[in-house]
């Protein structure tokens, strides 16, 4: 799983316009959990948590979400929590709805939560064998920095692509040791 990274002060990338595209934070739980499948119990609990959930409309239309997390973050799949330091954001399961994709939502949902997370100044994202996913993320400026190291079905450890302290910090805010790195 590949991690990639925005900090406040980095440019962002001018993304081709979408007209009638916005963004915005919601607790529309019916609406959130028609769209992601979830049940409305576990949208409660990800809110109880302290996450933040945007929607992005083309129109009045919703086309797509993502969770923000600001205090405990998680990649249940491979067993991983971690505490989200002050002042960084975990943003984790993003969706485009089916007849959407391909048009660039991705990548301004993306910035748009840069834009309306001001306090925020450390941005970090994870996808995992999908391209289009790390096309999007990289076309809204993100820095792709590190990779998890995976032994069986758990985390073993981080790998960074870079000398930077953009990857340094990866494996402080994961708290995960470095394995290997450039």
């Amino acid at each position: 799983m590949t991690f990639a990274t925005w900090w406040r002060g980095d440019s962002l990338p001018t993304l081709p316009p979408l007209p009638t595209f916005s963004a915005h934070f919601s607790t529309d739980t019916q609406l959130i959990a028609r769209l992601s499948n979830h049940s409305p119990q576990a949208i409660a609990t990800r809110f109880q948590m302290g996450n933040r959930l945007y929607l992005a409309f083309m129109g009045e239309v919703p086309v797509a979400y993502g969770w923000a997390a600001t205090q405990q973050g998680s990649i249940s799949a491979l067993q991983l929590s971690f505490a989200i330091p002050s002042g960084n954001s975990y943003l984790y399961n993003f969706l485009t709805v089916p007849e959407w994709r391909g048009r660039g939502i991705y990548p301004h949902l993306l910035q748009a939560i840069i834009h309306q997370e001001p306090l925020v100044h450390r941005f970090w994202i994870a996808y995992h064998d999908n391209e289009a996913s790390g096309r999007g993320i990289r076309k809204a400026g993100f820095h792709v920095v590190s990779d998890l190291v995976v032994s069986g079905d758990r985390v073993s450890g981080i790998t960074l692509f870079e000398s930077s302290e953009r990857a340094q910090a990866s494996a402080d805010v994961f708290h995960l040791p470095v394995i290997a790195g450039t």
